[in-house]
């Protein structure tokens, strides 16, 4: 795949990069090694101003940069600035809150004792160059999700980014730049993927992160397991959206909507399998369907724009694969389920219904603006039906009944369980998954030490 930006509104190459070379990886290596030995060392304080002022940056420069992620990947420009105003929140929550997190901790004074201390703490230590391996969906909020709590750690970052945004990726290697970090502390390798299996087996590189496919996963792991290096994995999701019969429909059908459609429908944590209860199918079905069909789609540069297209034009053929297998399959296309006429990767909202355990829907991530709809007899189907998936990341419920919520909480298989509301991730809140959605956590306490050599220190009397 080339390194480029190509329009997905239209189809138009815009730029072209070539890769960088041996010696020129050679080279970032070198600096990643050599800077993380002195700013390992660096104040709090210091990495929490630095952060501050990438923060302040991003804010002036939201516009801009909104711009180039629309034309990258082609979402909505009011969401891309949108999540550029996010990641500059979640620089500045990390800048406030990392010194507290990253705290030396004093175990139980009966313990110290027991083990014949006079004082035991356990520190958290940062690990060195961390390589990220991101994807385009999300180009900014990915990217800086690890970012700011990898460098307020005191780690380094090496980013290999999606081939299909290199002007966000280098974009962001230039806002921490301009910011007054050290050049080597957040560097940007435009590579391709065969280039990562050997960055990864570097000592040098002593953990690595990935979110993205199943496959990009497998690839890391297998490789950092080899070599015995910490990993983080976040990859695909297909999150339940239950409905029982005490929601309130009329705002579960709004929401249900923008949950589906967010980012065009291009988001591991979007609402995609919507299992509701037979009671209130009919009648959410109804308010969904009439939903989705009043999106707006079109150009993503436009303010009204609700749907753009999707980032590829592999991306659209793998999504109408699923709904085209969903049809043979006897599934009823209640909205959607063709592409347009015009030019660009666009796929209009489309909801299915009368999904079966033999559809490739079922079981595989549908990633774009198609939602699949299940009908659930009690609370019991519909726990079956929202594990009934290979994913685990988060899941969606609404409910007034407290039994219920208590239920789904306790038994569905997810990272996050959002009651009454939409997933979204926040930087104070653990986000990942379970089962092949990954594991480990990004965001909060849990994200910052996911790269930390926890260290216990013992003292003798």
């Amino acid at each position: 795949m080339p390194i480029a930006t190509i329009n997905p509104a239209n189809g138009e190459t815009l730029k072209t990069y070539e890769a960088m070379g041996e010696e020129e990886i050679e080279r970032r290596l070198q600096l990643a090694e050599a800077t993380f030995r002195t700013y390992r060392l660096s104040r709090f304080v210091d990495r929490g101003r630095l952060l501050v002022q990438a923060a302040n940056l991003l804010d002036e420069d939201q516009r801009d940069i909104a711009r180039i992620m629309t034309t990258e990947m082609g979402k909505p420009i009011a969401q891309a600035r949108a999540e550029a105003a996010k990641c500059a929140k979640a620089m500045r929550w990390y800048a406030e809150h990392a010194e507290a997190l990253l705290a030396d901790e004093e175990p139980a004074e009966a313990d110290v004792s027991d083990s014949g201390a006079s004082r035991v703490r356990v520190r958290y230590r940062p690990l060195g160059p961390v390589l990220a391996v991101m994807p385009w969906n999300f180009p900014l909020w990915q990217v800086v999700r690890f970012a700011a709590p990898a460098l307020m750690a005191g780690n380094v970052g090496l980013l290999k980014h999606a081939s299909n945004v290199p002007q966000t990726a280098l974009y962001l290697e230039d806002l921490f730049h301009r910011a007054g970090f050290t050049e080597g502390c957040f560097q940007t390798l435009l590579i391709g993927s065969g280039a990562v299996d050997g960055i990864l087996r570097d000592e040098r590189v002593r953990a690595a992160t990935l979110t993205g496919s199943e496959p990009a996963g497998r690839s890391v792991a297998a490789t950092c397991g080899e070599m015995i290096k910490k990993t983080v994995l976040e990859l695909g999701g297909s999150d339940p959206y239950v409905v029982m019969p005490s929601a309130d429909l009329d705002r579960a059908a709004q929401i249900a909507v923008t949950a589906r459609v967010q980012n065009n429908g291009q988001s591991c944590i979007a609402a995609k399998r919507f299992i509701v209860h037979t009671d209130v199918y009919d009648a959410f079905a109804d308010r969904f369907v009439e939903g989705m069909k009043a999106l707006k789609i079109g150009d993503p540069m436009q303010e009204n724009t609700q749907v753009g297209p999707l980032a590829s034009e592999q991306g659209r053929a793998d999504l109408e694969e699923l709904v085209d297998d969903a049809k043979r399959g006897g599934a009823a296309v209640l909205c959607g389920g063709e592409r347009p006429a015009w030019p660009g990767w666009f796929y209009p909202p489309t909801v299915l219904a009368g999904i079966t355990r033999q559809m490739r829907i079922h079981r595989e991530e549908a990633f774009g603006p198609v939602a699949t709809l299940y009908r659930a007899g009690d609370l019991d189907e519909a726990v079956l039906i929202a594990n009934d998936a290979p994913f685990g990341l988060s899941s969606n419920v609404w409910t007034r009944d407290e039994a219920e919520m208590d239920r789904f909480v306790r038994d569905l298989e997810a990272g996050s369980v959002y009651v009454n509301g939409m997933t979204a991730s926040h930087p104070a809140f653990p986000f990942g998954g379970v089962k092949r959605s990954g594991y480990g956590r990004e965001l909060s306490g849990h994200g910052i030490r996911e790269f930390c050599n926890i260290t216990t220190v013992w003292q003798g009397a």
